[in-house]
């Protein structure tokens, strides 16, 4: 073994992306250490890499034998391992004891709770081989459309000897990847989705879920090569499943264009706090008070054979929707592996709630991506070789190399489930509610050893997928069965029975709803099948009917907003409310539309009710005014007017603390209707904890300086940009109560850094407050004790964090007021137009 191939490198692995794969190697703690013999070399650290197929981990041991003068010997049990490289006899410094960058322990090894900043530097333009400049959008423009739909649709029945395809189609692989793709999205953060081409990345890539899934990108990486740029990876994998269900006969709603690539894994996403692939422990650790008892939402443990009716109850932690680490739904064998299709409905149904699918959604979805093709089951897991993330070199970015017969074809093993729904697998049909209602179904057992069902009394209709002289009895799942003895379910699916045209409508609206739920609003919709409904998840907002004021016209609304006398921290804290709505996981929120105004948003108590409806009553006032003069036809729109104000107060603010400045605005804004907002959608939107305006505090899974973390990067700002806006919305009084917490100022309202000089001054002490759990602190004079600030995790957090501290210097230094003053303009615009999709993509 040549001794540069087991290099000291220890690194703990944590529940990041990142961490799962170390580099597809083990960190091992060896009590012997591995002694290399060559000539003058020394012995290395007792913290090494071996390669974890290599070795028994119960039996790893080391012993030394005795070398020749070239020859590097190393013993590992019953394994003897020589490298007799032929090597110069002059002795050299030796290259074996060094290591990369990167490498080591690392500081979240030693301080895990170190609060992470590096979701807010993702997706830079350095990151981005396109270059800053490329503009997706308008490559797409010139993409051929329907040659690339053509060649797609050629593919479907193109099968590859490497990886052949069921049926002679491989539509049924493509829906799941699209599937998988997209159904990675939740409601109540609004990350995931497929709208950044994540499954290319870890841990998608390697999830236990999407076995295979890499076979299918390389059957269309000659696609995405021929069409190059013009097409991304997010928006070609999406289409591929929707050139999958057309080519097998089914009418899709349609398809846009529009998701440009990232080039890195989002490490903001957070899919669970499980150490183990799908476990589920830490999800439901917290489980739910009281339904033991009324039994609407118990989870069914099976004992020991997988079937039971004891009754234990969970909670599963939000943002997930998945049931395990590594699923994308549910386990299809029934809640932790047993099959009761009634527990698995619960299970459903909760996840499809919190991808925002209603009942007949669900329904239509899980019948209609099962119409096609197949699980694959063909024999147990212990075939299947590592995930791509933890596979050698040379299979090049392919995983789960399997050693059953010939790996591929009918050997494949995924899920190890072996159902075939229908009995035309590579067309659109209502067979699977026609089996699903028509058959009995008993439980049995796939050849990889999975709880799946089978009909009874049924006759082998099912084809193979690749012997055309043999059939199948009908197979389905447990939480296929759900969509039967679930009695919400069961209705739906019944009327989908008697009614197939509604069943196929359902499912195109469906399956559109789930590809383009993380798309955002219809103005980034590309493309020539683009639907031309509007559809009341889409957020949609009126177009501009009529002509836009000018510079003389918000000259003057900002003197008539300024007149009413409302201070400049009710002006901001409206405005910020209006437009920090804004999630760039699915670009839902902002100030377009003025939602603000409309149930649910003027009476979330993040939004401070009383405040806001005053703040709106004068902002009305002056628009009706506007209005009612008609002056060339030009009217103000109330999302124009609310971010206006926050304009004018800001400029006010600037001016009294004497540094003048010009804050951009540009109308185009228009107003929402109720009717036009989905309550229960727009819900999900509400904060949590926002400490840009100190509403809300930690949790039980996470402390309120990360939850500003997190909503800095929902606003997709960076540290400086976080930094500078927390300190600038202190100093203008905008915390959402009117609270003089953080408020480190003796001229609230007026825009100076003086929270940054006065949270770095050593004259003060800080003591947490008693009774507030670490929550609230006292800033103190150190000489004489007196009071002097109060401030929360979110304001301290940047004189406590090394790196937001030194940001916060920048700030605070002599001379540091006009900068701050400038970029906190910069970021403040950046925010209000976060969703100016007419203005950029």
């Amino acid at each position: 073994m040549n001794p540069q191939g087991l290099q000291s490198c220890h690194r703990t692995c944590l529940l990041l992306p990142s961490r799962w794969y170390l580099n597809r190697r083990v960190s091992v703690q060896l009590h012997t250490p591995i002694r290399y013999l060559s000539s003058g070399q020394p012995t290395p650290p007792t913290q090494t890499y071996i390669k974890p197929s290599s070795i028994s981990w119960r039996s790893l041991t080391t012993s030394v034998s005795k070398p020749s003068p070239h020859t590097t010997t190393v013993r590992m049990g019953d394994t003897v391992m020589t490298d007799s490289t032929p090597r110069c006899p002059v002795v050299h410094e030796s290259v074996a004891d060094f290591n990369s960058a990167g490498a080591g322990t690392r500081n979240r090894d030693w301080w895990p709770n170190q609060l992470k900043l590096n979701i807010l530097r993702q997706h830079t333009p350095v990151t981005d081989p396109l270059g800053k400049d490329f503009d997706y959008a308008e490559a797409f423009k010139s993409l051929d459309y329907n040659a690339l739909k053509k060649d797609l649709a050629a593919l479907m029945t193109d099968s590859q000897d490497w990886w052949p395809a069921d049926f002679g189609h491989y539509g049924g692989l493509f829906i799941r990847m699209a599937w998988h793709s997209a159904g990675t999205y939740r409601v109540f953060d609004g990350r995931g989705g497929g709208g950044q081409g994540q499954q290319r990345f870890a841990p998608l890539n390697s999830w236990p879920d999407n076995v295979s899934l890499d076979k299918a990108r390389r059957l269309l990486w000659p696609i995405k090569q021929k069409y190059g740029n013009k097409i991304s990876w997010a928006d070609l994998m999406l289409l591929a499943g929707n050139v999958a269900l057309e080519d097998m006969g089914f009418k899709t709603f349609g398809f846009a264009g529009g998701r440009a690539d990232t080039w890195e894994a989002d490490e903001s996403v957070y899919w669970g706090g499980e150490k183990t692939w799908l476990g589920n422990d830490v999800r439901y650790a917290a489980g739910s008070k009281g339904l033991a008892e009324d039994g609407k939402h118990g989870v069914v443990s099976g004992d020991e054979h997988g079937v039971g009716r004891s009754i234990h109850t969970r909670d599963l932690e939000k943002p997930l929707a998945a049931a395990h680490m590594g699923l994308i739904y549910v386990n299809p064998e029934g809640p932790d592996g047993n099959p009761d299709p009634v527990a698995s409905a619960r299970d459903i149904r909760i996840t499809f709630s919190r991808m925002a699918m209603t009942d007949e959604e669900t329904v239509a979805l899980i019948a209609g991506g099962h119409t096609f093709g197949k699980t694959h089951g063909a024999s147990t897991s212990d075939h299947v070789a590592e995930e791509p993330e933890g596979a050698d070199l040379e299979q090049q970015g392919f995983g789960w190399s399997n050693s059953f017969g010939t790996g591929k074809g009918p050997h494949t093993i995924t899920s190890g489930l072996e159902v075939t729904w229908t009995k035309t697998p590579t067309k659109w049909s209502n067979n699977f509610f026609e089996y699903l209602l028509g058959f009995e179904w008993e439980l049995t057992k796939s050849p990889g050893g999975a709880n799946q069902w089978v009909a009874k009394n049924a006759e082998p209709i099912i084809p193979d997928a690749y012997d055309p002289e043999k059939k199948h009895l009908p197979t389905m799942l447990t939480s296929d069965l759900a969509l039967r003895f679930d009695p919400e379910y069961e209705k739906i699916s019944r009327r989908f029975l008697e009614n197939p045209d509604q069943f196929a409508d359902a499912f195109a609206r469906a399956w559109f709803k789930l590809t383009h739920r993380d798309l955002g609003p219809r103005s980034r919709y590309i493309g020539p099948e683009v639907p031309k409904e509007v559809l009341i998840w889409q957020d949609p907002v009126p177009d501009v009917d009529h002509p836009l004021i000018d510079e003389k016209d918000i000259a003057t609304l900002k003197e008539e907003i300024l007149g009413t006398n409302l201070d400049t921290g009710k002006l901001v804290a409206t405005a910020w409310a209006s437009a920090a709505t804004f999630r760039g996981g699915d670009k839902r929120g902002g100030a377009n539309g003025a939602r603000i105004r409309l149930e649910p948003q003027r009476n979330w108590e993040a939004n401070n009710p009383e405040r806001l409806g005053e703040v709106l009553s004068a902002l009305e006032l002056i628009q009706k005014r506007f209005n009612d003069a008609g002056a060339g036809g030009k009217k103000v729109s109330l999302a124009d007017l609310i971010v206006l104000a926050g304009v004018a107060a800001v400029e006010k603010a600037a001016k009294d603390a004497g540094h003048p400045v010009s804050v951009p605005f540009v109308p185009g804004r228009t107003d929402a209707t109720q009717e036009q907002t989905d309550i229960v959608s727009v819900n999900h939107l509400e904060p949590v904890v926002d400490g840009f305006r100190n509403y809300g505090a930690s949790t039980q899974h996470a402390r309120a300086e990360e939850f500003l973390v997190d909503k800095a990067q929902q606003l997709t700002l960076s540290a400086p940009e976080m930094t500078v806006l927390v300190g600038g919305l202190r100093a203008l009084n905008a915390n959402y109560d009117g609270s003089s917490h953080g408020v480190f100022t003796k001229r609230p309202g007026q825009l100076t850094n003086d929270f940054f000089v006065n949270l770095l001054d050593m004259s003060t002490a800080w003591k947490a407050v008693g009774g507030t759990k670490g929550e609230l602190f006292e800033g103190s004079d150190r000489k004489s004790g007196e009071k002097k600030w109060t401030g929360t995790r979110a304001d301290l957090v940047f004189g406590s964090h090394a790196e937001l501290r030194a940001v916060a210097e920048v700030y605070a230094e002599a001379g540091g007021e006009e900068k701050f003053v400038k970029d906190f303009v910069a970021a403040w615009d950046k925010v209000m137009n976060l969703d100016r999709f007419d203005l950029h993509r």
